[in-house]
């Protein structure tokens, strides 16, 4: 490959790195995102940078469609098959309640009751039939299902992981009703135990591929028309890449696209850097994004929560979300009370001062006001987005400051006070509450506002350095450029290891890493290696959760206890050796590695070492006004060293150095914020 175009959708902006393998020539570009288009924000970017796609080599793609689409409710009208008695899976979940106190609150499911509907059948858990399957009662409900206005049809039969057959006939069945409906089974979507995530995650499948399936294919035409000739790959929530085929019949894979992406990239930049241990801290638009990454390997999971009783099992990073972004809006609520998000200002109209109608105050406004933000700074280049100063002013004196009692800075300083401490609460949540210390780690703040608030969330948690990569503001596109390929897999075993067979199970494993490699090969991206990946849900008889862990290559009855064994005292700090271990799922991940980028050659590029002298504006710290030097990233060349208060410009961001904060630039062209000496 020569040119690698990573693109990531956010809520706010669309960003764009560009890499040329050949030449180490990297373009960068952030545009407005357009909601009701997506792809238009898209092709702005690339004009922004005069890149046409007939001059891209492989166009790798992070976007927000699917969670979009799943927060606003804008996927298909679906109907539900399932067997007789269990209609209403999705609504009973696991007896969890939406608020701690009381029984209040909404369930708004993605399919409701009335295209939900049942049929006879019966499944045993080892996968014989207890009741045969009524094909006329699936005909009659399919026809139902068509009146009723469904124009995807998911079928949720009880323990289709074990036997599938009544599911694929009723597939079957319904596409004779009607070829172009999409139909999806639960059994090839989540071949696991546990009806209700099985049921959600089939759910989430089937409401979006319409909408994801529609966008892949307009997106793909618009870019064959102006001369790309590849497919275009997406970035899975898990941080790997599938090819534009798998996005449409996966699209919940979409989930945290962007999000994990930056996460991969945070990790690559901060162990090139020499950072083992970082916590990854993504503030954009929109949300706060934060992952733990101890070792260098993000933390994983294998489920998340879309909404109340809404599960989503696919392997994804574990990040955590809050709407807390550069345009999320500030208010004082009834109690008279500051809150901030996590509604958010969005695009359009966007904060008050970007001058497209919006009134309230954001973030964003604050920082204006308090100096971080300068008037003369642009979003995205000389092309991009002007700061309104008296725009935000007038919306934080109407807002917040008038309301509160208080004067402009202090309305601004309030606002900015009150999203770091929500974002400190978020990366104590990933660190502290699962019993890490954060001053074991550095931070690595990056997106478009990250930067901004890095100084002030170290001081918060108690870490000790903070790592700023060079392209902070699009290191979500960055990674999509730089993403690896990837294909998870998870089948249901539920047995005692002390009875497993081990032979079928070896079997098992063999077939599941060779469709791995399989599908890797057809997306046609070069990989230097391909790597598989084993891991097991075990937990002792009896117990409700299970643990994951790591098997070793070689797979015998014995490395897999000891295997267990080992992960079990490390999470617990013992085990039950007169307890049986069962192994209740096997998990087959296959990973194409890409060729690293070069992310020292793009020094080479950088006009460092160029004496500019720095400018100067007012700054808000610490009660008062500092007169505070304003820097250029790329004239600050490797082992320059700034003390804050001050300011430090680039095309994509701002970062500010915080009063009792030095920064200094190493030798990857990262800036590396510490507490002062003095």
């Amino acid at each position: 490959m020569s040119k690698l175009l990573g693109i990531d959708v956010g809520g706010t902006f669309t960003d764009l790195f560009l890499i040329d393998e050949a030449t180490g020539e990297v373009k960068i570009s952030k545009a407005s995102t357009t909601p009701g288009n997506p792809a238009a924000g898209l092709f702005d970017a690339m004009r922004e940078i005069g890149v046409a796609p007939a001059e891209v080599d492989l166009f790798i793609h992070g976007t927000t469609i699917a969670t979009n689409a799943l927060i606003e409710r804008k996927g298909a009208p679906c109907g539900m098959i399932t067997t007789r008695g269990f209609r209403d899976v999705l609504e009973l979940g696991r007896r969890d309640r939406p608020h701690l106190y009381g029984m209040t609150g909404l369930q708004d499911p993605l399919i409701p009751r009335d295209r939900r509907l049942e049929v006879p059948e019966r499944m045993s858990p080892g996968g014989e039939v207890m009741e045969p399957l009524d094909e006329a009662a699936v005909l009659s409900a399919g026809r139902m299902l068509k009146a009723r206005g469904a124009t995807a049809v998911v079928v949720c039969f009880l323990h289709s992981y074990a036997n599938p057959a009544h599911e694929q006939r009723a597939g079957e069945l319904l596409r004779s009703i009607d070829p172009g409906w999409v139909v999806n089974l639960s059994s090839e979507l989540l071949p696991q135990i546990y009806e209700q995530e099985r049921f959600s995650t089939a759910t989430i499948h089937t409401y979006l591929q319409p909408l994801v399936s529609s966008y892949v294919e307009a997106l793909k035409a618009r870019l064959l028309d102006a001369g790309y000739r590849q497919d275009v790959l997406f970035v899975q929530s898990s941080g790997g890449i599938m090819s534009s085929a798998t996005a449409r019949q996966r699209p919940a894979n979409l989930a945290l696209s962007g999000p994990a992406a930056g996460v991969m990239a945070a990790s690559y930049v901060a162990s090139v850097a020499g950072f083992d241990n970082v916590i990854s801290a993504d503030m954009g638009g929109t949300s706060f994004d934060v992952c733990l990454i101890p070792g260098g390997r993000p933390r994983t999971s294998d489920q998340t929560d879309l909404g109340f009783r809404m599960p989503l099992r696919v392997s994804m990073i574990d990040i955590q979300t809050i709407g807390a972004g550069g345009g999320s809006l500030a208010r004082v609520d009834r109690g008279g009370l500051l809150q901030v998000g996590p509604e958010s200002a969005g695009a359009v109209p966007g904060p008050a001062c970007y001058g497209r109608g919006g009134e309230r105050p954001t973030v964003t406004d604050a920082n204006l006001v308090l100096g971080h933000l300068g008037e003369t700074f642009s979003f995205g280049g000389d092309g991009g987005l002007k700061m309104d100063r008296a725009a935000a002013a007038r919306a934080i004196e109407q807002h917040v400051a008038g309301p509160l009692g208080l004067t402009l800075e202090e309305g601004a300083r309030a606002i900015v006070r009150v999203a770091n401490h929500g974002m400190a609460g978020r990366i104590r949540a990933v660190s502290i509450e699962r019993g890490y210390d954060p001053r074991d780690f550095a931070l690595v703040a990056y997106g478009g506002a990250g930067p901004m608030h890095a100084a002030a969330l170290m001081k918060d948690v108690g870490i000790g350095r903070c790592l700023i990569p060079y392209y902070p503001g699009v290191l979500c596109a960055l990674g999509s450029a730089a993403a690896d390929v990837r294909q998870d897999f998870v089948r249901t075993v539920m047995q005692e290891l002390r009875m497993l067979d081990f032979a079928a199970f070896a079997r098992l494993v063999d077939e599941l890493a060779a469709e791995g490699v399989h599908l890797i090969e057809a997306e046609g991206v070069p990989v230097e290696r391909i790597d598989v990946i084993l891991a097991a849900d075990m937990g002792y008889e009896g117990q409700r959760h299970d643990i994951r862990v790591t098997l070793p290559a070689a797979l015998s009855r014995e490395s897999v206890q000891q295997a267990f064994d080992a992960a079990y005292r490390a999470q617990y700090r013992q085990t039950l050796p007169d307890i049986g271990i069962r192994l209740t799922a096997l998990r087959v991940t296959v990973i194409g590695v890409r060729p690293r980028l070069n992310i020292g050659g793009w020094l080479a590029q950088r006009a460092s070492g160029i004496q500019a002298r720095p400018g100067r504006r007012r700054v808000y710290a610490d009660g008062a006004w500092h007169d505070a030097e304003v820097h250029r990233r790329e004239h600050l060349g490797v082992g320059s060293e700034i003390t804050g208060p001050a300011i430090v410009e680039q095309r994509d961001t701002t970062t500010v150095v915080d009063l009792g904060t030095v920064a200094r630039v190493d030798a990857h062209g990262n800036l590396i914020m510490e507490a002062s000496r003095s």
